[in-house]
């Protein structure tokens, strides 16, 4: 399946339906009277998160959806039918802006979050809402209003609890295999990763967490290098970054401190949110360096490369080194728990923990308040004349 992150797409919730005109014509009835009903509201556009997807492919080719219009009133004091709405499934970590505007909607944290993204037309009003004790035979109705329109941009960061960072062949994705229920493609060339990968990592019964691979970060990634930049936003949830370094690289040429400080300078050129998260240290492919050689060499590493954080010493080919590194990042994770995962601002209007019934509330406070408006139009037109 196709990666794909980012889509605009264009929605259009439903008008609503014309309210009618109409009166009783019933054999021994003398009274008939207005029986014009209302028109039906227009279908709404919501968005739903899905656990099951992790990508925004769906919207890739078909970007616009249209929710259905409702039904114009009838006569014998019939509402038309709403609308039929239309959902859009997500993936969790979706975040939503408005594409002219850049602001942020809101975003799709949990499975089975509902949110309406555009509101459709309430109904216009039929002349059986217009009858009053001094206009008996109301002709008077007003057409449905329009829906929402809108213009969107959808992107989307995945949400993991650990980011591994770090050069092309450094072993991150070997190490995600290695540890947990992923299987990326590796080969022993650069770049095998071409978009992220998610895996659980199973520490012990309900103990896991989730680890996100980004494709390799390469020095001049701000200037478009490799593949920049554009991969690095699904690392922005983390709660903590393993920056692995390759410590037996192919050429003898290339310095491990050069290329794990060139990380860091990307990294900040980046985000400094970003660069300012907790990083830990994760020196691989230990096995290939002797024995009598490795402490030297871990010592002249550390000292030129001016880091004092944590330092976990691993072979994830050989699988090496792995368990002490799963159980410290668990025991981190459980005791950050209550720290609150970023979240971008929410537009209130859009704020998840709305509740249907408030929702409701509003739609009838301001079909109250349309009809009021339209009654006092009639009046008016009447002392006009």
């Amino acid at each position: 399946m196709k990666f794909v992150d980012e889509v605009t797409i264009d929605i259009a919730a439903g008008d609503g339906g014309n309210g009618c005109v109409s009166f009783r014509h019933e054999k021994h009835k003398e009274f008939g009277g207005p029986n014009g009903g209302d028109g039906g509201r227009g279908g709404h556009v919501w968005a739903v998160a899905d656990s099951g997807l992790n990508t925004l492919v769906d919207y890739r080719y078909t970007r616009k959806f249209d929710a259905g219009r409702g039904e114009h009133g009838m006569g014998s004091d019939m509402f038309g039918a709403a609308g039929a709405d239309v959902t859009l499934k997500l993936p969790v970590g979706t975040i939503v802006s408005d594409a002219e505007t850049g602001a942020v909607l809101f975003e799709l944290m949990k499975d089975g979050e509902k949110i309406r993204l555009a509101r459709g037309g309430d109904g216009g009003f039929g002349n059986m809402r217009f009858k009053s004790a001094v206009n008996r035979a109301p002709r008077q109705k007003t057409p449905g209003w329009p829906g929402e329109r809108k213009t969107l941009r959808m992107e989307l960061k995945v949400l993991a609890d650990v980011g591994l960072l770090g050069m092309p062949n450094a072993g991150k994705s070997t190490l995600i295999a290695s540890i947990s229920n992923a299987r990326p493609k590796i080969a022993d060339y650069p770049f095998t990763t071409l978009y992220p990968n998610l895996g659980v990592v199973r520490v012990g019964p309900s103990q896991s967490f989730v680890v996100a691979d980004v494709p390799g970060l390469i020095e001049g990634a701000s200037e478009g290098a490799g593949l920049g930049h554009q991969f690095l936003r699904h690392l922005q949830r983390t709660r903590v970054l393993l920056h692995m370094v390759d410590f037996a690289p192919f050429d003898d040429s290339i310095d491990p401190v050069a290329q794990a400080k060139a990380i860091v300078a990307e990294l900040k050129k980046y985000d400094p949110e970003l660069h300012a998260k907790p990083r830990w240290l994760v020196l691989n492919k230990l096995d290939m360096v002797p024995a009598e050689e490795r402490e030297a060499r871990v010592k002249d590493f550390l000292k030129r490369f001016k880091y004092k954080g944590p330092v976990f010493e691993i072979s994830a080919l050989a699988r090496q080194g792995l368990e002490p590194l799963t159980r410290a990042i668990y025991e981190h994770l459980r005791k950050s728990h209550e720290d609150s995962k970023p979240k971008a601002h929410i537009d209130p209007r859009f704020d998840p923990a709305r509740t249907a019934q408030s929702e409701a509330e509003e739609d009838a406070a301001r079909q109250a308040e349309r009809l009021a408006q339209a009654l006092r139009a009639e009046e008016l037109k009447a002392i006009q004349k």
